[in-house]
């Protein structure tokens, strides 16, 4: 009886194993450089892949109709959290449980796609961080208008089927009187018709053109080709676009929000609810202008957006 009772005081000295957490990733594509800041942020908070971590992450490689079928396959693992990226990726894990708890990231319009109620308490299994302000796209008009002075017609671009383009549209036509400009919109349903909308733009005698936020990556390269060769300012979508050649963007620092959203998925793990934890806005902007594009459409960047600027293309 001793030994025993030496052998159970022993085993309840020993350090408990590390409990393992499964955190599920679901993105419609693995592309952007920025989501480092989400597993780099988790190290910070003490979590250790192979130790007390478990990262999971599926894409769709763009081919949305993957998704429901990778959400399926994440649940398997039963994951204790499940982080999901931009609005088809969190439409498709919601479809998928009500119950695991989903953290949001780099989604446009949270409540009018319907994954939330309210964003100071959601309610249900879902919160996170949109990347959407409401006064993105009068900022992105307003940026456009310093940088060409003398603009009275701004063409916005944007994708009817995209449900985060409504609340950019209103912002915009509010923001237009405001700028002194005169907007129309200019809808884009596939990259085949971006070259018939440009020459539309110009005939309508643009000044510059925005495109709205969402998912609209797939019409940038043929954006920043296309302005190029009309010499027509545009602004892209967000930085990854001015580097490839685009002239200007203003866009939510994707890094800060996949950090913000590693702590929403740490804050669930030590047992927080989801739907007590308001969807936070973006707080976070980048401006990124790029030398080498103004100089080949032939303008000049002025000095009070240099100064302004986040990051510049040289």
């Amino acid at each position: 009886m001793r030994f025993l009772g030496a052998l159970l005081a022993l085993l309840s000295a020993l350090p408990a194993a590390a409990q393992v957490h499964t955190v599920a990733v679901l993105t419609p594509h693995r592309e952007d450089p920025h989501f480092a800041a989400f597993p780099a942020t988790l190290r910070e908070l003490g979590y250790q892949e192979g130790k007390n971590l478990r990262l999971l992450v599926r894409s769709a490689d763009r081919k949305y109709d993957r998704l429901p079928g990778l959400a399926a396959e994440l649940l398997k693992a039963e994951p204790a959290v499940i982080l999901a990226i931009n609005t088809p990726g969190v439409r498709a894990a919601m479809n998928a449980t009500r119950n695991v708890p989903i953290v949001m990231a780099i989604v446009g319009d949270p409540v009018g796609t319907g994954f939330v109620s309210n964003l100071a308490r959601p309610g249900g299994n879902v919160t996170g961080i949109s990347n959407m302000s409401g006064a993105l796209a009068s900022k992105r008009m307003s940026l456009m208008k310093e940088l060409v002075p003398g603009t009275k017609r701004i063409a916005v671009l944007y994708n009817p089927v995209d449900p985060v383009t409504a609340p950019q549209i209103r912002d915009s036509e509010r923001a237009a009187p405001l700028l002194g400009v005169e907007v129309r919109f200019f809808p884009v349903k596939a990259v085949p018709e971006l070259a018939g909308t440009f020459k539309q733009m110009l005939a309508w005698r643009a000044d510059s053109a925005v495109w709205l936020a969402g998912q609209g990556n797939i019409f940038q390269p043929d954006t920043i080709k296309l302005g190029t060769q009309h010499r027509l300012p545009v602004m892209v979508s967000q930085r990854v676009d001015t580097e490839a050649g685009g002239l200007i963007s203003y866009f939510p620092d994707h890094s800060d929000l996949y950090r913000r959203a590693a702590v929403y998925v740490d804050r669930i793990l030590k047992g927080a609810k989801p739907g007590d934890l308001p969807v936070e806005l973006p707080t976070k902007f980048e401006l990124v202008l790029n030398l080498k594009t103004a100089s080949a459409i032939g303008i000049t960047l002025p000095q009070s957006l240099l100064l302004q600027a986040d990051h510049i293309v040289r």
